[in-house]
Parts: structure tokens; sequence; C-alpha cells
């Protein structure tokens, strides 16, 4: 089904204004500092949440520390990727900094949960800007030749910051306060800010067009109704709750709506017309399945390591390296070759077929699997994340016009991101189903009614058991997660399978200019 090699278009001459390499990489350091802070904010909480409780109280609001960022940061991307096409993204992205920065300290003053929520709101509202436009400003100063060189450091990291995170958040909790969760990004806010504003040259527009805030709220509306419902159900409310039935038929009416005033604004947040240039639709979707293999892997592994192989918080997340390891040398690798080769669609179609064997290859581990072997497996995913993630990115702003660079961009990361948060609710809820079947049918009934939610709630209570008892537990949960990993399998090689569909456009050798063969 491969379509015949495209004609490569040979390196050109630099344009008149173009930043040199060495320009380029300073200003490429200040961007993924930036990166990292938003792509850490999305972990490093999480090993501090219990002691945020003890000092703050609300423990039924805990799970908003987490949802509140979620929520603001997914919303605000699209809307980030049209203002900067409108307006320039030199000052948006620093204004995105800025209201990270805002929203960490104000975490950090946090005396309530609910001032904490709020606040991480605000982060997340400017980190919705830094996973936005970071991508975007690349494709702004190097063309997509030579764009392969750059991209694979993006992935690796999204690949470092899900490991580092937990362990950073574990050792501020441990050594200094948790409060240092969010103080620590001061210092690398103020480092992106100094080489963004010294380094980077970028034209400032000055458009007459208005930005499109009624979509924009609908857009909102939509998506928060929709991350709610998957979130929330099967946990918080049972699936046929009035509440979560609210929340999908308000999800589908402004959806409607918003597609409805998609169509007869002037400039609108995401442009019909992007639908129909098919190499953005199947980076879409193939970016949204890769989410949602990348998630599955990263979020259950450290759990399957730590309650069914013994390991301790910081083990765990120390033992998937090689998942992170491959994720960054594919990585890399790739956009080098890339830049070489003049082609692009190979690697999202091996890319997807290895994710879709490492997921196989874990789905089969139990409670004797050894760390050498899940270590194997682990790479074997990660490679195939590398080989994906950020290729089909390349692809979509190779193909999109240079007036809807930021969109089409941001785009492919709100369909990431949206990808990522519903694959991961949904599995959550195919877990705790699982454990609750396999608990039922294996642990005594008197164990069960005395234990309650107590007997798997956390590694610590299960590593309390009773010997026999915790073999049951450990058995239960470890074939509940791999049965969870199992159904991911199918899900990446859904994206195989659209790799194939996948059309390969000759690589621009300059910034802003769009073949004629491209299309709108």
């Amino acid at each position: 089904m491969t379509a015949a090699a495209p004609p490569v278009e040979r390196p050109a001459t630099p344009e008149p204004g173009a930043l040199t390499p060495a320009q380029i990489r300073t200003v490429f350091l200040g961007l993924m500092t930036a990166l990292l802070l938003a792509a850490l904010d999305q972990t490093i909480v999480a090993t501090a949440l219990p002691t945020i409780v003890g000092d703050l109280g609300g423990l039924s609001s805990l799970s908003w520390v987490v949802t509140a960022y979620l929520l603001s940061s997914t919303v605000s991307i699209p809307l980030y990727g049209k203002v900067s096409d409108l307006y320039g993204r030199k000052r948006v992205f620093q204004f995105a900094i800025v209201l990270f920065l805002v929203g960490s300290v104000a975490s950090g003053l946090a005396q309530t949960m609910g001032q904490l929520i709020g606040s991480r709101a605000i982060q997340g509202a400017g980190a919705g800007g830094l996973l936005a436009l970071t991508q975007t400003i690349i494709g702004d100063i190097v063309s997509p030749r030579e764009r392969g060189k750059y991209i694979g450091y993006v992935g690796a990291v999204f690949g470092v910051a899900s490991v580092a995170g937990p362990l950073l958040g574990g050792y501020f909790v441990d050594v200094l306060d948790w409060r240092w969760v969010f103080y620590v990004n001061l210092p690398l806010g103020a480092l992106a800010l100094v080489l963004v504003q010294r380094f980077l040259r970028l034209p400032v527009r000055h458009s007459d067009a208005r930005v499109d805030w009624l979509g924009a709220a609908l857009l909102s509306v939509a998506v928060v109704s929709l991350l709610l419902l998957t979130v929330r159900g099967g946990d918080t409310y049972a699936w046929t709750s009035p509440v979560i039935l609210g929340l999908g038929a308000l999800s589908l009416v402004a959806a409607g709506a918003f597609w409805t005033v998609e169509h007869r604004v002037a400039e609108p947040i995401l442009p019909p017309g992007l639908f129909s240039q098919p190499v953005f639709v199947v980076s879409a979707a193939i970016a949204a399945v890769v989410a949602v293999s990348m998630f599955g892997g990263i979020v259950y592994l450290p759990l399957f390591l730590q309650v069914v192989s013994g390991e301790s918080a910081t083990s765990s997340g120390l033992l998937t390296l090689p998942l992170i390891g491959g994720l960054l040398v594919a990585s890399i690798v790739s956009g080098r070759l890339i830049s070489r080769w003049g082609r692009y669609k190979v690697f999202p179609i091996a890319g997807t077929a290895l994710a879709a064997l490492g997921l196989f290859l874990l789905s089969t581990m139990d409670v004797d699997t050894s760390r050498a072997v899940a270590s194997t497996y682990m790479a074997v995913l990660g490679v195939g994340i590398g080989l994906t993630m950020q290729v089909v990115v390349l692809a979509v702003q190779n193909a999109v016009p240079p007036e809807h660079l930021g969109t089409g961009t941001s785009s492919m990361q709100f369909f990431r991101s949206i990808g990522a948060t519903i694959g991961v609710a949904i599995l959550g809820a195919v877990l705790n189903a699982q454990l609750a079947a396999r608990l039922a049918g294996t642990v005594p009934a008197e164990v069960l009614r005395s234990a309650g939610e107590d007997l798997t709630s956390s590694p610590a209570a299960i590593a309390a058991l009773a010997p026999e008892v915790r073999l049951l537990v450990q058995t239960a949960l470890a074939e509940s997660i791999t049965t969870v990993l199992a159904i991911t399998v199918p899900v990446a090689l859904i994206g195989f399978v659209l790799s194939f569909f996948l059309k390969e456009l000759p690589l621009r050798t300059r910034v802003g200019s769009v073949p004629a063969d491209h299309g709108a």
C-alpha cells in the first residue's frame, strides 16, 4: 500500500534574515526548557498529592488538583494556535510562560485546596500555550527538511518528563517541601523567557481579524464535558447516571454548535479546511492512537512494578527508563534520518507496528516476569512511540499552508491530549472492573468484607497483607493490568493501518513556503 517515493527537494541556500544554526540552537534550548515545564507539571504533582492533602486537607477534592490542570491546558491549546497565527508567535509564547509562572507561584503559596485547584487551572492555561507553540515556533525557524534534526528532542522531553516528574516530586516532598514542586518552575521559566526574548526573531503580525471567541467557548464546553465524562464516569458517577448522560449530551450539542459556527466565521479556531487535508486527518488520528498506547504503558507499568514486583516508587520509576531510553533514541535517530533522506512515512508504519508488538509483549507479563524481560518489552514500546510521535507533527507542518501553521500544529497537540486523557480514563475504568471481578473470584469473602477498599488502597497496604492473601491480590492486579495492556494492542494496530494512508509529500527546504501540490 506504500506509494512511490516522492521527489525530494534539494537543500536551499539560507533565506535572508534567517537565524544561524548557532542562534537556532540557543532558541531551541529556550523552547525545550519551556516545554519541559509543561510536560513536568503533568506528572510531578502525583507523588506529592498525599502530602498536599495532609497539609491542606480536602481529600474529596484531591483529583481536581490534576484535573484542573488537564482541563485548562487542553481547552486552551487550539486558542493559542489560532491567536498566534493572527498576531504573531513570540508575544503569545511569552505570555504563556508568564501565565504558567504566575500559576506556579500561586500554587506554591496556596493555603487551601480551593486555592490550589484554582492556581493549577491558571498554570494549565499557561501550559496549553507552551505545548501548542513550542513545536510551532520550531516550524517558524527551521524548514521541514531540516526540522527532523530537532523534532526528536521534542519527543525526548516528553519521555524524560514522564519519568523525571514523579522522581522529582518525591524528592522535593522527602527532602524539602511540597511547595517546591511548583517553585522549581521559576528559574526554568526565567531562563526560557530570557533566551526567547534575546534570541528569537519572528515577524510581528498585525491582523484586523477578530478571534473566534464564540467558537472557542463552544469548543471548551464540548471538550470539558467530554473529559469530565471520561474522568468521572465509572468512578465518581455510574456510567448511566443522569450526570454522566447529561455531560455526554452537553458535549454533543456543544460540538455540533461549534462545527456550525466554524463554517460561518472568518477566522475559525479549527478551520474546517484542515479536515479536508488528508495528511492532517490521518496524522491527528495517529497522534491520538499513539497517545493511548504511550500513556497506557507509562501510567500502569509503574503500578505493576510496585505492587506485583514489590519495587519502591523511586525504583519503579527508574525501571521504566528502558521505555524512555527507547523513545529518546528512536526520536533522535528517526529525526536525523528524515533530514538526510527527505522521507518520513516509513517511520510511523514501523513505529506503530513496534508499539503494538511492545504492548502485546507487556501484556504477557505475570508475577514471575524478570526485570530483564520487562525492560526489553518496555524498550520495544519506547522505540515504537519514538518513531511515530513527533514524525506525524512534522508531516502536518509540512502539509498545511504557512498561515495555518500554528493552528495545524496546536491541533495535533490538542488531539493527542484528548486521546491520552480519554484513553487513560477508559483504561482506568477497565482496570477497576477487572480487578474487582478477579478479587471477588479469588480472595475469600470474609477478607474482602473486613478489608474493604483498604485491600488495594496502596502498594504499602498490599505489602502488609498476609502472604497468602497478598499473592492472590498481586495475581489479580497483575492480570488486570496485563488485560488493560492487551486492550491497547488493537488500538496501536489501528494506528498501524492508518499509517499506510499517510500521504508522503516532498519536505520543503524553505521556511514558510508551500509547494502547489500540497493543497490548502
